[in-house]
């Protein structure tokens, strides 16, 4: 193979795209703020086995306050629960569900809505309007409504926390693409296409969705967002992952008659909701100033 082949091959160009996104990640202040809140997460919960004080379930002592001494020595940095749990560790080991679940449950709802949204944008016709009533009818609802009827129905389950966003979040998604696919679908690149008589999704696929990337990549950092707080919210209603799984949502919700007295137990898990979020958020809005200078 001639160099000149070599520098165009896929595994060159994809390490080369990586780096130009990482340098141009590196502009944007807000970029960084954001990416550093995310991966200190992300570090968390990689890491929980290791820098965790105590399992999270784990029942030592009820209502110790933060900076009290365990029997045996160890220290409650962030309190315990009614229980007697160790809320530091279940803030670490709770973020291991967030990380799980919140990009589970993003990535599959944008599968639904990409496949929907470049069908309808590209074939158009009795597919796009089918597709867009039935987009239409899901997102009359509300969508706390939505997922509340959703789990309720069906169970509170993670597998089932992840199915009912996907059903939530789809038709969103399929009209965000949707709407990037009406622009690109004349394009020359796409003409191109149509005449050395490539099928119909590898048009949609490999030549209209790589170039509508730029906004779903913003959208999907402020869709996990909103799926985490998802998360914590069907927590607190009682409508998560089953106890006693550490879960940021549910340790509010478990201990919010003791917030009163003992804060402590709630507003760590809130902190940890919030701060995740705000990365995601600035890391979405250091994406879009990027993209403008572009």
């Amino acid at each position: 193979m001639s160099v000149a082949e070599d520098r165009h091959s896929p595994a060159v160009s994809a390490f080369g795209q990586a780096m130009r996104s990482f340098t141009l990640l590196r502009e944007s202040l807000v970029a960084m703020i954001g990416t550093g809140i995310v991966v200190f997460w992300a570090s968390v919960a990689i890491f929980a086995p290791v820098i965790a004080p105590f399992t999270g379930t784990e029942i030592v002592v009820p209502f110790a306050m933060p900076g009290d001494v365990a029997p045996d020595g160890r220290v409650f940095w962030l309190g315990t629960d009614a229980l007697g749990r160790d809320v530091l560790s279940r803030v670490i080991w709770g973020s291991r569900t967030v990380l799980l679940y919140a990009p589970l449950a993003t990535f599959a709802a944008y599968a639904l809505g990409i496949v929907m949204g470049v069908a309808a944008g590209y074939l158009r016709g009795w597919v796009d309007t089918a597709l867009s009533f039935v987009s239409n009818a899901i997102l009359s609802f509300p969508v706390m409504v939505l997922y509340v009827i959703i789990i309720t129905s069906v169970g509170a389950s993670a597998l089932n926390i992840v199915l009912a966003v996907t059903f939530a979040s789809g038709p969103g998604i399929m009209r965000i693409v949707r709407g990037l696919v009406l622009d690109l679908r004349n394009r020359e690149y796409v003409a191109a296409a149509q005449t050395r008589g490539e099928g119909a999704w590898y048009i949609m696929l490999i030549e209209i969705l790589p170039n509508a990337r730029g906004p779903l990549i913003v959208d999907v950092c402020l869709r996990l967002g909103y799926v985490t707080i998802t998360i914590g919210a069907l927590g607190f209603l009682g409508l998560g992952l089953p106890p006693p799984n550490p879960d940021w949502g549910g340790m509010v919700s478990e201990n919010r008659a003791f917030a009163t007295v003992f804060p402590h137990m709630v507003i760590f898990p809130c902190i940890a909701i919030s701060s995740f979020v705000l990365g995601l958020n600035l890391l979405a809005d250091g994406l879009r100033e990027i993209s403008l200078r572009d």
